[in-house]
């Protein structure tokens, strides 16, 4: 459920006492703006695709899809197809994705009016084909590739190794014949997406090239144009630490290029270019609210006990990749009641709240010395929250999240589960 309202954003403070805590809080005029910005990066001819995966918030999913350089959306789940719907996203326009696609899942987007996917095998092209004719229609197939080559070295490599994701290149020829073979769908084009959050331009760039390469050289073993060429992401954005998104000023031009050479009537959209991207568009419009429980000693180590944990903040799976956790500086902390000298900093454990040792967000964040009811802040955290987090585990409620809009609060909302919801009738 939604509570819709207009109150004027004043503190942190304020938030949480009329929210609660944990509660995440999303800015859409930031959202937007990354939007812009990511535009502003591009060919204007490139369609951008919204991965529901870094956040499928329908509040955030339907800013990204009005206006001006509306994205389309890209998901990989009936959940993530639902918000995208709920945000007035036309089922025409969203490319459904992901390496396990069940037959009922397919028939669920078939029936809703989705008619592209991207496939990443045999196997699920067939059961493609398969759900499409039973449902009396054609779907567009973008064959996903796995690559061969991978022209960055760093970032988190996607395909160019043994992998769930896509057709391996180098095999690709030999499975054409079974590929046209499929009754149902139509070869529409290519989908390529071999790297996350590269760590930097021209990395980017390089991966993109290649890429672009690749998808001439597939079209050619086609033998007909590709109609739809989605060049995947790898756009960058902080992650629970302070910082800011990326600028990407030489993409346009290298990209501009790049295409000239291998698809020269690209301009025309002949294929249409697309990419895709889920935390640079939505990363730096979220933070984190949590407040401190309790403070302890152990051993020398001091540790702030939070009321947001993995269970709130998980990072995807990754306990040991979320480390280290910055939190943002509180202005006006002085020693004493409020006077005095700005506080001496201190390294701080950040525990969570959960009967496990893994709940611990960050061993060394350096702060002032915290005090029970102080409201602590993580920047940068709009993108992989509570959806990436292990909301389930042992129970606790969800987070709050709010959207802010000019500075005020648009919206406020809660994840629910309950056991009806999850039941299977085993006795």
């Amino acid at each position: 459920m939604t509570i819709t309202e207009a109150t004027a954003v004043v503190t942190d403070e304020e938030l949480v006492e009329r929210y609660g805590s944990p509660l995440y809080v999303y800015d859409l005029d930031r959202v937007i703006a990354a939007r812009d910005a990511l535009r502003a990066a591009l060919p204007e001819q490139f369609t951008l695709f919204y991965s529901l995966k870094a956040n499928p918030h329908p509040g955030l999913v339907r800013a990204l899809g009005e206006g001006d350089g509306a994205c389309r959306a890209e998901v990989c789940s009936t959940g993530e197809l639902a918000s995208a719907l709920e945000a007035g996203h036309g089922a025409d326009r969203i490319l459904y994705s992901g390496p396990g696609k069940t037959a009922e899942e397919i028939s669920v987007a078939l029936t809703a009016g989705v008619r592209t996917f991207s496939v990443e095998s045999l196997g699920d092209l067939q059961r493609l084909g398969a759900q499409a004719v039973l449902h009396g229609t054609t779907a567009d197939a973008l064959i996903r590739v796995n690559s061969a080559a991978a022209a960055a070295t760093t970032s988190i490599r996607m395909t160019g190794t043994p992998s769930q994701f896509g057709f391996d290149a180098e095999g690709l020829s030999d499975l054409l014949p079974e590929i046209r073979a499929v009754e149902g769908i139509r070869v529409a084009g290519a989908h390529f997406f071999p790297l996350s959050n590269s760590k930097d331009e021209a990395s980017l760039i390089a991966e993109f090239q290649e890429t672009i390469r690749g998808a001439a050289r597939l079209e050619a073993e086609l033998g007909t144009p590709l109609r739809l060429l989605d060049i995947g992401g790898g756009f960058a954005a902080p992650y629970s630490v302070p910082g800011s998104r990326p600028v990407y000023g030489n993409l346009r031009a290298a990209l501009e290029q790049t295409l000239d050479e291998h698809f020269p009537r690209w301009r025309q959209g002949v294929p249409e270019i697309a990419c895709e991207s889920g935390r640079y568009l939505v990363g730096d419009s979220g933070r984190l609210l949590t407040t401190v429980t309790n403070v302890k000693q152990s051993r020398g180590r001091t540790f702030a006990i939070l009321d947001a944990g993995i269970n709130t903040l998980g990072g995807m799976a990754g306990l040991g990749r979320l480390l280290p956790l910055s939190v943002e500086p509180k202005a006006g902390r002085r020693d004493g009641d409020g006077g005095g000298e700005p506080a001496e900093e201190t390294v701080v454990s950040l525990a969570g709240p959960l009967c496990t040792p893994g709940d611990l967000l960050s061993r060394s964040a350096r702060m002032p010395l915290p005090r029970p009811g102080d409201v602590i802040a993580v920047p940068n955290v709009g993108a992989y929250g509570p959806t990436a987090s292990l909301l389930l585990f042992l129970g606790r409620p969800a987070p709050a999240e709010i959207l802010l809009r000019a500075g005020e609060v648009t919206s406020a909302s809660r994840l629910i589960s309950s056991r009806a919801e999850i039941d299977t009738g085993v006795q």
